[in-house]
């Protein structure tokens, strides 16, 4: 019986068919376990080892190199406070301290009622627009206690904060896990290259051949 839910398990064969290899598949099936979740469990993990012909250990070395994945519970939103010196020189600590009173929980704690996890984190590459803090690694910009304070009734609220982000979309905020609104479907026709490299012979189909390059030349 599949660790993934009918829906995910659909989901996940759609995704090993898109790779030569099965290998190939298992970031984005570390993906999919994580939105089925909020985490990556030993059971996903388990799981995904048999679907892509790897080990469970194997998974877990290729998931611990990413700090998106997690290996343990964290709260339906994870506020990312970054205090690298961009936004370090701008406030960004300050803005750390705040929300970690504000929450009521140190960086890397979770909230009694399961809604928030902070984090302290490295650079999240928006040096220009420091201080910067994410929830679910949607961004805030040129963020300020106020904008925090806001971010963090909207959801309590119910409420999406994301007008409030550098999109100004004002769509939903996801729960933790689900990196995008929506789904990438490639059907069977559309698929490109999914030969395994030992079974392609001569040139890729894009590599002029010396003949074509001759012709070009003249």
């Amino acid at each position: 019986m599949s660790w993934f839910d009918a829906a995910n398990e659909r989901i996940a064969r759609e995704v090993l068919a898109r790779y030569p290899k099965p290998k190939s598949a298992v970031i984005p099936l570390l993906h999919l376990a994580q939105e089925q979740e909020g985490w990556v469990t030993p059971d996903a993990m388990t799981e995904i080892a048999e679907l892509t012909g790897t080990t469970a250990a194997e998974v877990l070395g290729t998931a611990s190199f990413y700090e998106m994945f997690k290996f343990h519970p964290v709260g339906k939103y994870v506020v990312n406070v970054c205090t690298n010196v961009s936004c370090q020189l701008l406030g960004g600590e300050e803005l750390l301290d705040h929300v970690e009173s504000t929450l009521g929980v140190r960086a890397g704690g979770t909230t009694d009622d399961g809604l928030f996890t902070v984090e302290d984190v490295e650079c999240v590459a928006a040096c220009t627009e420091a201080p910067c803090f994410t929830v679910n690694y949607r961004y805030f910009h040129r963020a300020d206690v106020d904008i925090l304070n806001e971010v963090v009734a909207d959801i309590r609220a119910g409420r999406s904060p994301l007008e409030r982000g550098a999109a100004g979309d004002g769509g939903e905020l996801p729960e933790h896990g689900t990196l995008g609104r929506v789904r990438q479907h490639v059907t069977a026709d559309r698929l490109a290259g999914v030969v395994a490299p030992e079974q392609v012979d001569g040139p890729p189909s894009w590599m002029p051949t010396s003949a074509t390059a001759t012709e070009g030349a003249s």
